[in-house]
């Protein structure tokens, strides 16, 4: 059964990049297999999958891709982030599923902090000032990074943009199942506890959709909600991986000063109307207090 869904694969993938084949132009089709094969009961070992193409295409087609390289065609089908898959330097070493777990982790050991963060949702950090952006420098493909400088006054979190669709469920629900069953680290669930917590209703999901970091095909804010609560329900948090971005807003959240300062921007000067109404406001009523102070000292002049 493994040789013969391994020489089904092999075959698919092959084809997949061949325009004018009716196999894999099929997009709808296409992507339906894609994510049939990172499902997590569907896994074969990658060492049975590699030495059949050694077998097979490898030696067949000498100028033939890397494995690696050819599943990544198939990856891309179903990869819910805008940012395109990277194989480089990615050495499998048990099936297709961990392949991709591989590609989303970064290449760089993040710190590991065992303690549950404190959450904010898009619309409590819009209400302070903080603003929800694309992240166009990932570090790694699920980087989430808070910036901040006092010559700036611009606190901004960065995010990968992601599709919210049926298929963004499905893979990151097989991914985190991955994580909690094997002895990896724990990226694409605190991932998906990190959307848990910034998008806890549907208004966040409206906030971040305008922002540009959430592109939702489900038809409803509601629904896209609901879904991300869904993903991490019953799953444990083991580690933390964006505890560092987090604590940063943390501290500007709960510092008075920034706080309501960016409060007072968002309200009075985040456009340029609202900042000339409140500088022409300011104007009258310096004129008013002036003219008031005449009238009291003119009797005495």
């Amino acid at each position: 059964m493994m040789v013969m869904d391994a020489c089904y694969i092999l075959q698919f993938i092959d084809k997949l990049p061949i325009t004018g084949n009716p196999f894999s132009d099929n997009k709808l089709r296409s992507r339906n297999i894609a994510l049939d094969l990172v499902l997590l009961e569907n896994q074969i070992p990658f060492f049975v999958l590699q030495g059949i193409y050694d077998l097979t295409l490898g030696t067949l087609t000498p100028d033939q891709p890397a494995l690696t390289t050819m599943l990544k065609a198939l990856l891309d089908l179903i990869n819910p982030f805008e940012e395109p898959l990277r194989v480089q330097n990615v050495i499998p070493d048990d099936h297709i599923l961990g392949l991709l777990h591989k590609i989303y982790k970064p290449n760089f050991r993040l710190q590991e902090i065992k303690e549950i963060p404190t959450a904010h949702s898009a619309v409590e950090l819009d209400k302070v000032g903080v603003k929800i952006r694309p992240n166009k420098n990932l570090t790694w493909p699920m980087a989430m990074e808070f910036e901040y400088s006092l010559s700036s006054h611009k606190p901004t979190l960065r995010m990968p943009v992601v599709r919210i669709d049926n298929f963004f469920e499905v893979v990151l629900r097989n991914l985190i199942a991955y994580e909690q069953y094997s002895p990896v680290e724990n990226y694409v669930t605190s991932y998906a506890m990190a959307m848990h917590m910034l998008a806890a209703n549907p208004v966040d999901i409206a906030k971040m959709g305008k922002s540009g970091v959430i592109v939702s095909h489900l038809g409803s804010n509601e629904k896209a909600s609901d879904m991300i609560s869904s993903i991490c329900k019953n799953v444990n948090l083991q580690d933390f991986y964006y505890m560092e971005p987090w604590k940063n807003i943390g501290k500007y959240y709960d510092s008075y000063w920034l706080r309501n300062f960016g409060l007072f921007k968002r309200t009075y000067i985040d456009t340029p109307w609202k900042a000339i109404a409140l500088f022409a406001a300011i104007i009258v009523f310096l004129i008013t207090v002036i003219q008031f102070f005449r009238q009291l000292v003119t009797p005495f002049l």
